[in-house]
């Protein structure tokens, strides 16, 4: 299948997000469950205009009635009509709820995602703490708490938010944790994209549905805890009406008149339930909101040698000049890369080159201060715009990212988020790094995936990733990693996992970008036929050791180095048929002299 657009694929009805109200409108509980909160809303604020009685009025002469046509729901010990006492209680019910889920909410969630995204100490602090706050006795805290705030419910709802938010921050840090570690969170890194714009964007959306429901479950805890306050006679003070005083006044004539009991418990086990309910139907609906169909859409550079170089200097007329780059892993004494140069000329395409493990993403990543968790840079500079940069230094390495250097992967699907239409990728850079407004973002956007040759750019741009094909998907990620006209371009095995075709069509519209923008490129592969076809200089590495760097035409007639022409023997694409195909393996004594 070609990477760009089909005719037949350019007919097929596009996929858009469905209305969420309309997803949880086909869900009989949810919106019976919805209605049941809004109903208590709107009763306990009108209250004190539909409310039968004063709440406090007594009636003696009318005490312990079932229901009447005076009194819908009867009357208590003393005579106070239910139904008002009811309606008056709601109110304050809602009210702490709301206070115990905002500042649950806010503190779990906001510690839970910025643990599990930013790691390191800060993540361990955090557990650390969450455990200590899970071991504490809650009861005993809320009601130490009420004795010295003199029964007040704030300071008991907040106090609650305090210690539940422990929960939540341990779901949502776990949640956080898996999310974080996709392509696609590193593909908007290195477009340029704050962590705070990946954090809101790309994150929180993934994990909406885990914080719905952990929100909605501690809201229906948060209504038990403060029934039993009241209950306890610790919160609203009596004879003030409140939901658990009612079920207090209820058990003390349980054998004389059991129905008190039922308008206050029926409705606290209702409202209960509806706050459980309703989280599950919104993360349902989140979730299955993007399968919702709608309406149709519409309808080669000769290699140049390049010039010596001295390996202790950083050169100048370089795009990108590095040296004495070493890369480390925690408890491992041995370098993952140990003393890389290299220089990238303006135009040039540089293709580093060795077997898996050999250190080449770890040492591209590190021009980007991106390397994975558990390894540093240990040394080495880079010279980049006439800037010298530490490269052990990550905080100054986050600027170049998407303006300066863009990067495309070698899965192309999982550097989309799925949760995002393609339009949405591209937009969202040159909205939040580029500056552009969302007019003229869409407008360039549509640009950039007509200039990566993809048919019916504006019909595509509506698609969802699921919607396309691979060799789609990479040219997608090319127009991103275009998006703001990088100097430099960082492709990590690009087209390793498409197929043959839709390699050779991605190697041109690389190549013929990287003409026309006279963009610098690094290669990352370990296929000699990439290597020949588009790069003008290799550098092979050997576990973690540069072994030689040479002009493509040298590399393939004179290899220097017996690790390169073991390399070039076990090349697929000069196999003998018939004939077994050499290793690297079958000239391991000559690269056991490698130093």
């Amino acid at each position: 299948m070609s990477g760009a657009a089909t005719p037949d694929m350019a007919r097929a009805p596009a996929l858009v997000p469905a209305s969420l109200a309309r997803r949880l409108l086909e869900r009989p509980l949810t919106v019976l469950s919805l209605a049941w909160l809004g109903l208590v809303l709107l009763a306990s604020v009108l209250a004190p205009w539909i409310a039968p009685y004063d709440p406090l009025n007594q009636d003696l002469l009318s005490m312990r009635q079932g229901p009447t046509a005076a009194h819908w729901l009867g009357t208590d010990a003393l005579g106070r009509d239910l139904l008002s006492r009811l309606l008056y209680g709601g109110l304050p019910a809602l009210a702490g709820i709301l206070e115990a889920l905002v500042v649950a909410g806010v503190i779990g969630v906001g510690i839970g995602v910025t643990a599990g995204f930013y790691r390191g100490r800060f993540d361990r602090f955090v557990v650390q703490g969450v455990d200590l706050v899970m071991s504490l006795p809650g009861i005993v805290i809320l009601l130490s708490i009420l004795s010295i705030f003199h029964h007040s419910m704030f300071a008991a709802m907040v106090s609650a938010g305090l210690l539940g938010s422990a929960g939540i921050v341990r779901v949502v840090r776990s949640a956080t944790l898996a999310v974080s570690g996709e392509l696609y969170i590193e593909a908007a890194r290195i477009a340029g994209l704050r962590d705070s714009t990946i954090i809101l964007r790309h994150v929180i959306t993934r994990i909406a549905g885990t914080i719905i429901v952990q929100l909605s479950l501690f809201a229906a805890v948060v209504v038990l805890i403060q029934t039993g306050i009241s209950f306890l006679g610790l919160g609203v003070p009596p004879p003030a009406p409140s939901w658990g005083g009612m079920i207090y006044d209820a058990s003390s004539v349980l054998n004389d008149d059991a129905f008190m009991l039922v308008p206050p418990g029926v409705t606290v086990a209702l409202t209960v339930l509806a706050f459980a309910l309703i989280g599950d139907g919104l993360r349902d609906a989140l979730a299955e909101r993007w399968m919702q169909r709608s309406g149709a859409g519409t309808p080669v550079a000769s290699a140049r040698p390049s010039s010596p170089r001295a390996s202790s200097q950083l050169d100048p007329k370089a795009v990108m000049s590095l040296r004495g780059l070493v890369i480390r892993a925690h408890g491992l004494a041995q370098p993952l890369v140990d003393g890389l140069d290299f220089d990238l000329m303006a135009g040039e395409t540089l293709g580093i080159v060795g077997e898996s493990g050999s250190g080449k993403t770890l040492s591209v990543l590190a021009t980007i201060g991106l390397l994975p968790s558990g390894t540093a840079v240990a040394g080495g500079t880079m010279q980049l715009g006439g800037a010298h940069l530490d490269l052990a230094d990550t905080r100054s390495l986050r600027g170049l990212r998407g303006s300066t250097i863009g990067m495309i992967f070698q899965e192309p699907m999982a550097a989309l988020d799925p949760c995002f239409t393609l339009g949405t990728h591209l937009t969202e850079v040159l909205r939040h790094k580029g500056g552009l407004s969302r007019r003229v973002a869409k407008s360039r956007a549509i640009e950039l995936l007509r200039e990566v040759k993809i048919n019916d750019p504006e019909d595509v741009a509506r698609r969802y990733p699921h919607q396309i094909s691979g060799g789609m998907a990479q040219r997608v990620g090319i127009a991103r990693a275009l998006a703001l006209r990088p100097k430099i371009l960082i492709a990590d095995e690009p087209t390793t996992a498409l197929d043959v075709t839709v390699q050779a069509e991605i190697l041109d519209l690389m190549r013929s970008l990287a003409r026309s923008n006279n963009m610098a490129m690094l290669l990352v592969t370990h296929d000699w036929g990439v290597v020949a076809d588009i790069c003008d200089r290799a550098l092979v590495l050997y576990r973690g050791k540069q072994v030689e760097t040479a002009p493509v035409a040298a590399i393939f007639s004179t290899p220097q180095h017996p690790y390169t022409a073991a390399l070039l023997r076990a090349n697929p694409h000069n196999a003998v048929p018939g004939a077994e195909l050499p290793t690297v393996a079958d000239v391991w004594q000559q690269l056991a002299a490698i130093p």
